[in-house]
C-alpha cells in the first residue's frame, strides 16, 4: 500500500499502535498547507515556526491522550488548532494582524487567462496586482475567508470548521468580501480588462 492511499486515520492508528514513522508521515503530509496558513496571517517565519511547532505539539498531545475523535478530516482539525493558536498569541501580544500582498503570493494565479503579447501580460499583471492591493481594504472576517478559499485552496466547510463559524456565514462573507472589492475596484478607478 503506497503512502497516499493511507488515510489519515489510518496513520493516527499506527502511531498510537505505536509506530512513530506514520505521525511523521501525517506531519509530512500536511505540513506545507498549515505552515503557509500560519505564515500568511502572522508574517513573520520565525514566529510562524514557533505557532507550526505549537500546532503539532497540541496535534501530537491530543493524539497521545486519546482526546482526538475523527469528527471529520485531520488537516481541518488541526487547521482549527492553528488558527485558535494565532488567536491566542494575537490577543497576548494585542496585535491585530493585517494581511499584506507579498510577490510569492498571488490569490489570482488561478485565474490567469492565456496573454498573447508582452503587453497584455504586463497589464494583466498590473491589474492583478491593484486588485491584490484592495484585499487590505477589505474587513478581517471577509479578507480572511477570501484567502482561505483562493489560497488555501479550502473549501466552505473547512473554512467555516476552522473560523468556527456556519457555513452559511463562511459563504455570506466570502459574497461580502467580492461585493466589497466590485466596490473599491470602482472607487479607485481600476480597469479589469484588458
Amino acid at each position: 500500500m503506497n503512502a497516499q492511499a493511507v488515510t489519515d486515520q489510518e496513520l493516527i492508528g499506527r502511531y498510537l499502535a505505536g509506530n512513530q514513522s506514520s505521525l511523521e508521515k501525517l506531519i509530512r503530509r500536511h505540513k506545507n498547507r498549515i505552515f503557509a496558513y500560519i505564515l500568511m496571517i502572522v508574517k513573520e517565519k520565525e514566529l510562524a515556526e514557533d505557532l507550526f511547532q505549537d500546532t503539532f505539539i497540541k496535534v501530537i498531545n491530543t493524539i497521545r491522550s486519546g482526546s482526538y475523535k475523527e469528527e471529520g478530516k485531520f488537516i481541518q482539525w488541526a487547521m482549527r488548532i492553528a488558527h485558535n493558536l494565532i488567536i491566542d498569541y494575537f490577543r497576548k501580544s494585542k496585535r491585530i494582524p493585517t494581511i499584506e500582498n507579498r510577490d510569492d503570493f498571488d490569490i489570482f494565479e488561478k485565474v490567469r487567462i492565456p496573454v498573447e503579447s508582452i503587453e497584455e501580460r504586463i497589464i494583466t499583471e498590473q491589474i492583478h496586482k491593484d486588485v491584490k492591493k484592495l484585499i487590505d481594504y477589505l474587513p478581517k472576517e471577509q479578507r480572511e475567508v477570501l484567502i482561505m478559499r483562493h489560497y488555501g485552496d479550502m473549501s466552505f466547510k473547512d473554512i467555516a470548521e476552522v473560523t468556527n463559524v456556519s457555513i452559511n456565514t463562511a459563504l455570506g462573507r466570502m459574497r461580502y468580501a467580492l461585493i466589497n472589492l466590485r466596490k473599491l475596484v470602482d472607487e479607485k478607478n481600476i480597469i479589469l480588462s484588458v
